[in-house]
């Protein structure tokens, strides 16, 4: 498995590179084939935020992507507030994975509506990322997108091999996007 800690406005010390990966690593024991770990400790430099020590962590595996971010005072205590973040979505994981195998279930008994659309402004990318597409269920890609935080999760299905994408609705459930014609 490979760790890299990188840091932000602030040096990394031996000491604190080891501890962050010895903490981190202990997450590994509910994953699987764990492929990559990002750990970014930062600093943030706005005097008026008390809890300026920033740990992010991203885990990129064979099955899902987990992220976690977590501030404090203290750069070791953020640290483990993120690794106890990060236990407990493993363990979500793992116990989803073992229940998808036991009981069957469709988030999608509706069907998908698309939300209302928004004013017209002028579109500006501020930020870029590219990921590989993984073929999954569409109840794999809500589990994935839960996992990293986000409202939406682009994926390639593996019942139609298209591209879709799935989406938390205002009123808490999913949505699913699929091509049309």
């Amino acid at each position: 498995m490979q760790i890299i800690v990188k840091g932000k406005n602030l040096e990394v010390t031996d000491a604190l590179r080891d501890y962050a990966t010895e903490k981190v690593g202990r997450v590994g024991k509910y994953l699987d084939r764990i492929i990559k770990t990002e750990i970014e400790l930062s600093v943030e430099k706005n005097p008026k935020i008390q809890e300026n020590q920033v740990v992010e962590v991203t885990i990129f595996s064979s099955g899902p992507v987990i992220r976690a971010k977590e501030s404090a005072s203290d750069m070791y205590q953020a640290i483990d507030l993120v690794c106890a973040k990060l236990e407990r979505q493993a363990r979500k994981v793992k116990r989803k994975v073992i229940d998808r195998h036991h009981h069957a279930r469709n988030p999608f008994k509706e069907p998908a509506v698309l939300p209302e659309e928004e004013e017209e402004r002028e579109p500006v990318i501020v930020k870029t990322k590219s990921f590989p597409l993984k073929p999954m269920t569409p109840e794999e890609a809500c589990l994935q997108m839960e996992l990293v935080g986000h409202d939406f999760f682009v994926f390639i299905n593996s019942e139609t091999e298209e591209t879709n994408v799935v989406y938390r609705r205002r009123d808490g459930n999913y949505g699913l996007i699929e091509p049309g014609g």
